[in-house]
């Protein structure tokens, strides 16, 4: 007498097709991950120039007309994708009392985060130097897109940074 097994009927095969399923569920976050992660650090952005009449400048306390101030150094990106992705690091022989007395202040400056590739802006360190008073903020650009200004913090030391800011005119 013989002692066959019966058929395996434990669907052996549908645990082989789920396995492919979850690892193209896994390749497709992981390429999708990727593309993220590109469009938010490195597409879209692009060196800025600065030539003159695009030069850093600053809103007199006399005036609403932005004049240029004296800078060297700058480096910049920006995109055209967002009006706030500009960011740009330079340095200024311009003290901190000469840019108190003659330019705006900015008291509601917040740096906004640059992409991993631009080293020089380092959003949470000027932040909190603009909390402590170690560096001050300035007005650049009121408005340079409906709804953001160009803002400027510059340290003791000459190091100065910019971005686009949000303003609130357009919470209504």
């Amino acid at each position: 007498m013989c002692r066959c097994l019966p058929p395996d009927r434990s669907g052996g095969g549908s645990v082989n097709a789920g396995k492919l399923i979850v690892g193209a569920i896994l390749i497709v976050a992981v390429a999708a991950g990727a593309f993220l992660w590109y469009t938010a650090e490195r597409a879209f952005y692009e060196p800025v120039a600065f030539q003159p009449g695009a030069e850093i400048r600053l809103v007199p306390l006399t005036g609403d007309q932005p004049e240029a101030i004296v800078v060297e150094a700058v480096e910049g990106i920006d995109a055209i994708s967002s009006p706030i992705k500009f960011r740009a690091c330079f340095t200024t022989p311009l003290s901190l009392a000469m840019l108190t007395e003659t330019y705006r202040d900015y008291p509601a400056a917040e740096p906004l985060i640059a992409p991993s590739g631009f080293d020089c802006f380092d959003a949470q360190a000027i932040g909190q130097a603009l909390e402590s008073g170690e560096a001050l903020a300035f007005l650049s650009e009121p408005e340079i897109h409906p709804g953001v200004d160009r803002v400027v913090a510059v340290f003791p030391d000459g190091r100065a940074f910019a971005w686009h800011q949000l303003n609130g005119n357009l919470a209504e």
